[in-house]
């Protein structure tokens, strides 16, 4: 128990990490007050450009990794899994930042890496699909998070019910492009 708890806390923790955050308070500027106000890539590549948009990328993608990574090798695949929702709820829900974070897809991708390569990469190619043919970040985000649970059955049952939650939340997330995507506004 003790182990687990330990796998939690580092893991949420690293979850914390906001690159668009710390990108953006270089520059002088509060990403929270541009754009969409999130602080993730799509705001961060519009806000601040490629160079900030793909570096955000790879940190909120890596920290879920990591998680994953220092959870199994902490309390075996328990772990792993816990950490796994703990660096989700970090990035979405950072203590250092109000609890205001970002919506949770690049790190959701990174600890899918962690957990399942194959179960990451289904996901992914079904959010390419959705970008792919609505030109529309969003669209793909909430599809490649309403598949998840089928993606889970057939790739990682394990993982369906944790996982299914994380999927919901960016779902929830999503709630005003997908008021937008109703009204043709997004």
């Amino acid at each position: 128990i003790e182990l687990l708890a330990l796998a939690i806390v580092i893991a949420y923790f690293i979850g914390c990490i906001s690159p668009s955050i710390m990108l953006a308070k270089a520059r002088g500027i509060d990403i929270k007050k541009e754009g969409s106000g999130n602080a993730g890539t799509t705001n961060a590549l519009r806000v601040m450009g490629k160079k900030a948009g793909v570096i955000t990328l790879i940190v909120d993608i890596l920290k879920g990794v990591i998680a994953v990574l220092i959870g199994n090798l902490i309390a075996g695949p328990a772990g792993g899994m816990c950490a796994a929702v703990a660096a989700f709820c970090g990035h979405v829900w950072p203590v250092f930042y109000k609890f205001k974070g970002g919506k949770g897809v690049a790190t959701a991708f990174g600890v899918l890496l962690g957990i399942n390569v194959w179960l990451a990469l289904a996901a992914l190619a079904v959010v390419a699909i959705g970008v792919l043919v609505t030109k529309r970040m969003s669209v793909g985000s909430i599809l490649g998070a309403a598949c998840f649970p089928i993606l889970a059955y057939f790739l990682e049952p394990e993982f369906i019910i944790p996982g299914s939650a994380l999927a919901l939340c960016i779902i929830i997330k999503h709630k005003a492009n997908i008021v937008r995507l109703i009204h043709g506004e997004e």
